[in-house]
Order: structure tokens, then sequence, then C-alpha cells
């Protein structure tokens, strides 16, 4: 069966938490009619409405790259099902905090997608947050109970330079070496245009003048929706539930859980401006809260006062006044990239490099035509919390598509030949646990063909 292995080399791409909640959910809110239980495995069930989604979203998520059976789909989904029994068999826990820290980054990704929660909240049809992030918590914690099992099982895996050789020579003999495209390391060096202190000053009187309004009988939410700069502020007032392990701003987090309900606090700074906070319930350790943000405003002179900085910083590293590094250490703003020579990481993967024809469009425009050691133009950007800064980028490596070569891409090479050790490990592992395994399946299924013995016939 072929077309296995393309589906068995992208599940771990699509078949991801938000993708496994995604379905989910659309199942479970959808109120939609269960046909059927396709398959029993130990205490875990796979209904046909969820080969049906699963397959869907695969072939949405893949741009239609990938066509999948109803059968090929149901094996990857039993699989899944066979390592979360399993991990609870054999004693693997995963923390409420780590589960719930889960379910937060999946929220903020429903927001992002629909542009506020209470419109994914709707678009899913369930009744109220709490409904919502219930759901997601018996999804997430299956998610990581499914990783963790597989961490166990490959935790003595390992490959040894031969074995990285000759999983590279057996792709080269079946002309199936890979092609690695062009890969690139940035550096930056960011001066924020910061506001004067008297703009500072008029946005906090601005906000006291608020709070002492609300005070005397005033409208959070209205006083809200009139002046705050957060654009969510007119879904529901700008309700947002606050938990410790929330992805939210640290000050944020801070003050919400220094009130008590109904409490409004005093003017108070973020990355994003300032803010005064209303707590309006409190639920254990989550705290249900409005905020009002303002944000001071830079005069055009502070702009351009900044950007004339930025140029000659530039231009005394051309002219080897100083190094890149050593500007990065004395005038760059960006906390994230300032302790290590201005290196830009990548969100997605945690490392330095980044994929270059994945790039965002506006920086692969920036990027894509500069060599080795080259600068950008110093360019004027913003961040998510409205920062106004003025920056330019070092070209700080690069390497363009090519065939995969032993010495170049040793580590590539090596992490592909442990994958695959780790493959066959779990392979392996599947195939005795299903031989121990209840496994019920349902009789419209009975005519598949699968990889593993599922079916439990004898002499396969």
């Amino acid at each position: 069966m072929p077309q296995k292995t393309i589906i068995s080399k992208y599940t771990k791409i699509f078949i991801t938490a938000v993708l496994f909640a995604v379905t989910s959910l659309q199942v479970n809110a959808q109120k939609v009619k269960i046909d059927g239980v396709a398959v029993v495995i130990g205490k875990n069930i796979v209904l046909d409405s969820d080969i049906a989604k699963f397959k869907q979203e695969v072939e949405f998520k893949s741009e239609g790259k990938i066509k999948i059976s109803d059968c090929e789909m149901l094996e990857e989904l039993m699989q899944q099902k066979l390592l979360s029994h399993h991990a609870v068999i054999d004693s693997i826990t995963v923390t409420d905090a780590e589960v719930n820290s889960k379910v937060d980054r999946s929220i903020q990704f429903f927001a992002q997608e629909y542009g506020s929660i209470d419109k994914a909240i709707a678009a899913y049809g369930f009744n109220d947050l709490d409904d919502l992030k219930s759901e997601l918590y018996n999804v997430q914690k299956e998610n990581a109970l499914v990783e963790r099992e597989q961490q166990k099982i490959t935790e003595k895996v390992d490959v040894t330079p031969e074995e990285v050789r000759l999983y590279f020579n057996g792709l080269k003999e079946k002309v199936e070496l890979p092609e690695f495209t062009a890969e690139i390391e940035l550096a930056q060096i960011v001066l924020n245009a910061e506001p004067t202190e008297e703009e500072n000053n008029k946005v906090i009187a601005q906000l006291n003048q608020l709070r002492d309004e609300i005070l005397n009988g005033a409208s959070f939410r209205m006083k809200a929706i009139i002046n705050s700069k957060d654009p969510g502020v007119t879904q529901d007032g700008g309700r947002i539930q606050v938990t410790k392990e929330a992805n939210l701003i640290k000050e944020f987090k801070e003050v919400s859980f220094s009130l008590e309900k109904n409490e409004i606090s005093e003017p108070f700074k973020t990355l994003f401006g300032y803010h005064i906070i209303q707590v309006h319930e409190i639920k254990g350790n989550t705290r249900v809260v409005s905020h009002i943000l303002l944000q001071p405003e830079i005069p055009e002179s502070r702009l351009t006062e900044t950007r004339l900085k930025v140029e000659e910083i530039k231009n005394d590293i051309k002219a080897g006044k100083l190094t890149f590094e050593e500007a990065v250490k004395k005038f760059s703003d960006d906390k994230d990239s300032k302790n290590n020579g201005g290196v830009i990481i990548n969100g997605y993967t945690g490392e330095t490099k980044f994929d270059l024809t994945r790039m965002d469009p506006a920086m692969y425009a920036r990027v894509n035509d500069l060599k080795k050691g080259e600068f950008t133009d110093v360019f004027y950007d913003e961040a998510r919390g409205g920062e106004k800064m003025y920056k330019f980028i070092l070209m700080k490596d690069r390497t363009d598509t090519h065939t995969a070569d032993l010495v170049d891409d040793y580590v590539k090479i090596q992490a592909l030949a442990l994958k695959k050790k780790k493959e066959e490990v779990i392979e392996k592992w599947s195939n005795d646990k299903i031989k121990d395994t209840y496994i019920k399946l349902s009789s419209d299924y009975k005519s598949c063909t699968f990889n593993k013995n599922w079916k439990k016939e004898t002499g396969k």
C-alpha cells in the first residue's frame, strides 16, 4: 500500500494537538447523529464521525496533496487510541497544569482564527467558555498521554554513526535522498521609539479619570468599548479568563490575582501600554476580568530621531567602528535577542534556522536576495504589543536548497535516521500490544486491509 508511506510521513504534522482538538470539537459541537462505533480499543472508542472529520481535516490541511481512505484514517486513529490506552495501563501521568497550558494555547488559536473566543464558541455550538474548556481538556489530556507513551517506548533508542551512514547510503541507492530547502540564520538590531514622559503621564491621568467615573457608577464595559485600544473589547466588553498558567503578560496576571471581586486596579504598565482591570468573577484559580488599554502617542519627531540613530549604528558597523555583536549589546532594545548577538529565534522550532520558503512574505521579500554578511535597509516595524521601532537585519548564515550530503547535513540525516528507528520501535511495540489488547472492530470495516493485525487474524 504505497500511499500508506506518504500518510505515515505526514501524520505527526496534521494529527497534532490543535487538529485533534478542532476535529473532536466539531464532532461534539455540531451535535451530529452518531452513525456508530467504528472500533473499541481497550476503553477507548473511535466513531464513524471521527473518521470522516479527521479525513476531511487532513485533506484540507494538506491542500488536497494527501488523499486518505476511510480504512487508512481509521488505522491512524486506532494507533492513537492504542497508545493512549496503554499510557493509562503504564501509569503515565500528566499534570493539570500541563494540560491547562495546552488548553489555553488552543483557546488562543481559536480566538485568532475566528477573531474572538466568543465567535469560536458560537461556531462550534458550545454553551460558554467553560463548556469549550472542558471538552478541550479531555482532548489535550489524551494527546499528552499519547506523546508521553511514545517517549517512554523510545527513551533508550539511539543511532550510531555507522547506522547513520547505512541509512544515508540506503536512501542514495534508492535515489531517495531528501532535498533540504534553503535555510537562513538572521540577526537584528532594534531600537524602540519610546513615548515621551509627558505622553505617559497623559495616559495615566486619563485612566485615573475613567477609574473614578466607573467607581462613581459608570459602566466599565461602556468605558472600555469607547476608550480601550484592545480590539477584543467589542466582544462582551473584552472579558478575559485569567489563570496562572495562561499565556498572558506577567504583570497582567499579577494584578488580576491581587484584586478582590468587583475591585478596579490602579493604572499599571505592560509592554502593550497602560491598563486598568476590573475583576468580575473569582472561580478557584481562575479570574474573569475586563480591562481598558490605552497606549501613549509617539510624536513624529521621536520616530525620526530613532530612525536616524539606527542608520548611524548601521553605518558605523559597515565602517568597522564596531562589530555587529558589540552594537547589539550596546544599543539593541530587543530583549529576546540582545543577549545572543542579535540572533532571531524561530518561534515554531525554537532553533536559529529558518526555512526560507516558509517565511512570512514581508520578511521573505526583505531577506531573500541577501548574501551572507549583508544587511537589509533600515525599516519601520511594530510589535503585537503596539511598540513602534526601527531595525535592520543581518544575513548571518545561508544555505541554499540542495540534495542531502552526509558531511554537510550530518545532523539532519542523523535526526531522520533516529526518527525512522523510533518509528520502527513503536511499530514493533504496537504489533505486540495488539495481541493482548481488547479490540472490537465494526463489521463495516472488517473488509479493510490494515498494515497491522487489528482484526487479529490467525497467521497475520
